[in-house]
This record gives C-alpha cells, structure tokens and sequence, in this order.
C-alpha cells in the first residue's frame, strides 16, 4: 500500500483473480481505486461475480490472460488456486498435498494488448499483479504494447521447479530487468513444510524512472 500511494497507483489488473482474495485485501488496506479482475475457472469466477457484486470499483473479467489469443485448457487442482495452465511438478504436489489436479477446463485466454483499451483510460496508473501459477512469463509476454503503460508488476516467482516450463526467480529478475523493471520487494511464499526450503516467493517490479513520485 504504501508504494501504491506513492506511485499514485489508480488501476489494478488482477491477473488470475482466483476467488478474489487479492482484491479483497487490499479494500481492507484502503486501496479505492478500481480494480479489474481476470478468472478463467468458471466455478471460482461465480465466487468472484459475488464478491465484487457489491463494489462498483470492481470489475471481472472470465479470462485468462496469457501470449495469444485463443482457447487453451487450465488443469483444475483440488485447492483451486493452484490450478495452471502448465503441468505441475512433483516437487510442488509433495508441498502441498491439496494441489493435486483433479480435472481440466476448456477456457478463452487473450493477450492483455488485446482487452487493454476496454479498461485503461489515458493517464491512469496501473499496478499489474499476476498470479497464474507458473504462466506469468506468457501474460508479460502477451503484453507487449501495453507494457510500458504499467508501473509496477507483482507476481509469484519460483526457486526451484514447481510448474513444468515455468522461468524461474533468477531469470525472470534478469529478464524483468531487460524488459525496465527493476525488483522492489521479495517475500517468502510458499515453503516445504518438512524440509523448510523456500520453494516460491512473491515480488514487486517498478519501472526504472516511472514508478515512485518524488
């Protein structure tokens, strides 16, 4: 919240929305702008229609957001919001047991230049935050004339493979930084649970020269 304010952060892209549990916390932090939020899986986008009904901020949106447009298929996990795009690996079901897959859903996914202009309006100040579970490279990458208009990006980075063809913390750092970004924050996420090793962290990018107002 704090860098939100002081980049005068108005728009947020809830990419991979889930049940809405981002969007939820960060009303409860006092972010009032408006917030837009994309869910692929039908059975959490109904829990996410009902959260945001009551929120005339809130928009959602029942797409992935990925590097092309099309139609894919998103692998459900008993949890649901470890569900993916991407095959997931060993490593990641032993953590946690309830990832496992239990079912596929045909869905629509679309490059984010594709649906930009339906929700930006010049002059707004977008933080982009990305939750799709191994897949964020493919949003980024879907991204490309629309890149330079976001501020800060945050997503969930993995240490070790945990989605199979997922960039892993150490090249995203470098490839987010060719792409203008730089990483502002690093927080432990998800950990095995009998060995402690650090598995996924989730991070912040700003833009180089265009995120905090001095």
């Amino acid at each position: 919240m704090k860098l939100m304010s002081s980049c005068g952060i108005n728009l947020i892209f809830d990419v991979g929305a889930n049940i809405g549990q981002f969007a939820e916390e960060i009303r409860k932090m006092g972010y009032k702008g408006r917030i837009v939020s994309f869910e692929p899986l039908t059975s959490a986008y109904r829990e996410l229609g009902k959260k945001a009904a009551g929120d005339p901020g809130w928009d959602t949106v029942n797409i992935a957001l990925g590097s092309e447009d099309g139609q894919s298929r998103i692998n459900i996990s008993e949890n649901s919001y470890s569900s993916s795009i991407l095959d997931m690996m060993p490593t990641h079901q032993k953590a946690e047991p309830s990832s496992q897959y239990i079912g596929k859903e045909d869905i629509t996914i679309r490059k984010m230049d594709s649906i930009f202009n339906q929700y930006y309006h010049e002059g707004d100040r977008l933080y982009l935050k990305v939750d799709t579970q191994g897949y964020e490279k493919h949003v980024i990458d879907g991204a490309e004339n629309s890149l330079d208009k976001v501020i800060c990006i945050q997503m969930e980075l993995s240490l070790v493979p945990l989605y199979e063809g997922e960039l892993l913390m150490v090249d995203m750092i470098d490839w987010m930084s060719k792409k203008g970004f730089f990483p502002w924050a690093l927080e432990a996420e998800f950990a095995d649970p009998e060995t402690g090793q650090l598995l996924q962290v989730n991070s912040i990018f700003v833009r180089s020269g265009m995120g905090v107002k001095k």
